[in-house]
């Protein structure tokens, strides 16, 4: 069996990272085939079992403890962890950062995440997690203009969204995006709050999602969604 390395020398070793870096792609495959709370082998046979060595197995066994797939317990060994939309965030964060993306460019995937996801919702038509959008959207008509319970039911109604799709998928990876764009989406409803007609805006676009889901129209659902996105940027843009 050949040694996963490079000219035999381990990635580890020089700081090398790549996209099919061969140690993380062994370590991933081995976790992908356990479960939350199973245990590793001990690191000089799982070492052994990948045939790779112990300090290039050790950094990354480091990297997924960091990212909280891993969880090593003193004198007991190191077990698997369901990852947390929490902890990809942190990773996000860092990542955004670092390639220095921008806000807009974030905010498309946002978008792009909530089409595919009333889409999806309209498609399965799951009742109980239909009607909490409903009750979102009630919740906003209810309510008087500039009442922080509109923020709120706002995020209700998303969240609701999303588990309507019935794809965790989905939820995971938009719930560590909110959390990357937390402070943004926070300024964005502030500003918005702020605008006279605030709250029949916020009833009009999200019932018209609703509606779609409602109805199992999935083009109608995506383009609710866009409406959504598109008149709430035009209005901010109208306050810059």
């Amino acid at each position: 069996m050949s040694r996963v390395s490079t000219d035999g020398q381990d990635r580890a070793a020089d700081g090398e990272r790549s996209a099919d870096d061969p140690v993380s792609a062994a370590v991933s495959g081995l976790i992908r085939q356990l479960k939350p709370g199973d245990r590793l082998p001990g690191e000089r046979e799982l070492a052994a079992t990948l045939n790779v060595s112990r300090a290039a197995l050790r950094d990354r066994l480091g990297q997924l403890e960091g990212l909280g797939v891993l969880e090593r317990r003193t004198g007991s060994g190191t077990y698997v962890r369901e990852l947390e939309s929490a902890n990809l965030t942190s990773a996000l964060d860092l990542a955004v950062t670092a390639s220095r993306l921008s806000l807009a460019a974030l905010h498309s995937v946002r978008v792009a995440l909530e089409r595919q996801a009333a889409r999806e919702a309209a498609r399965l038509g799951e009742p109980v997690p239909i009607a909490y959008m409903r009750k979102a959207v009630k919740t906003m008509e209810e309510s008087t203009a500039h009442d922080p319970e509109i923020a709120q039911a706002d995020l209700a109604f998303h969240r609701a969204l999303f588990n309507a799709a019935g794809n965790p998928a989905l939820s995971f990876f938009a719930d560590a995006l909110r959390g990357v764009l937390k402070e943004d989406l926070a300024k964005r409803r502030e500003r918005m709050r702020l605008l006279p007609d605030d709250h029949q805006v916020m009833v009009d676009v999200h019932l018209a999602i609703y509606d779609a889901v409602q109805a199992s129209d999935e083009q109608a659902a995506m383009q609710a969604i866009d409406h959504h996105f598109d008149i709430i940027d035009q209005r901010l843009m109208a306050t810059d």
